[in-house]
């Protein structure tokens, strides 16, 4: 493929992806990155591969750098979508929690 296609492919995957995402519902963020994330998994793995199989150090050194990198990218992904679903939480849950751990505390 020469370039101008490669060039014409990413920028058509990016209108699409911004589409796509903006059309998505506030109810449906949470799962939509739960989703992600398992992809995320997906490329960790493959980075690992890669990186099993790479002869020279400069393949070495960007597969681990692709794997530093798909880490923290899945990390990442798991704490918003913690964040997120802590909002769908009611605030008698949170609040039932911390009378909870204060009464335990106060037997010792």
């Amino acid at each position: 493929m020469d370039a101008i296609a490669i060039i014409s492919i990413f920028v058509l995957a990016v209108f699409v992806g911004f589409e796509v995402v903006s059309k998505v519902s506030s109810t449906l963020h949470t799962p939509l990155m739960s989703g992600a994330n398992a992809i995320h998994g997906v490329i960790l793995v493959g980075a690992i591969i890669v990186a099993d199989h790479s002869e020279t150090n400069l393949e070495l050194g960007l597969s681990v750098a692709a794997i530093v990198l798909a880490t923290i990218n899945m990390v990442g992904g798991f704490v918003v979508t913690d964040r997120m679903l802590e909002m769908f939480k009611g605030k008698g849950a949170a609040g039932k929690g911390e009378a909870a751990n204060k009464s335990a505390g106060e037997k010792k």
